[in-house]
């Protein structure tokens, strides 16, 4: 299972990591507290979370750049099938969709909650696990 700090978390969803603590204080998103005291937010939360701000049009005024097309975020979801396979990653308000094989998910261990990067090259997304 993977875990978000909120700094980490604030990355992802394009916003100051006060604007994530605040959220968090106000329950939109569950945190649990490691043996540091560090907040923590559960991947698959993180996930669900990221969809329903990009869904609402986003809760904060966030200015994204897309650095050489690279859009880091989180995995949404994955749909496997017999040799295909499709990956969604949220990156702030941007929902990317890359169809790839099925043993380069498997290879990659992409699942939902964890941090990833879509590269975009044309009409091609690449998908790199962060």
């Amino acid at each position: 299972m993977q875990f978000y700090t909120i700094g980490q978390a604030a990355r992802l969803l394009g916003v100051s990591p006060d604007t994530a603590r605040r959220w968090a204080d106000a329950g939109k998103v569950a945190t649990h507290r490691d043996e540091g005291g560090r907040r923590l937010i559960d991947g698959k939360d993180l996930a669900a979370f990221s969809v329903e701000i990009a869904a609402s049009g986003g809760e904060a005024d966030v200015s994204y750049t897309s650095v050489r097309n690279a859009f880091p975020g989180i995995v949404t979801a994955v749909k496997m099938g017999d040799v295909a396979a499709q990956v969604e990653i949220q990156a702030g308000p941007h929902r990317l969709v890359s169809l790839l094989t099925r043993e380069a998910v498997e290879e990659l261990g992409l699942e939902v909650g964890m941090e990833a990067t879509a590269r975009v090259k044309s009409t091609n997304v690449h998908i790199d696990r962060t």
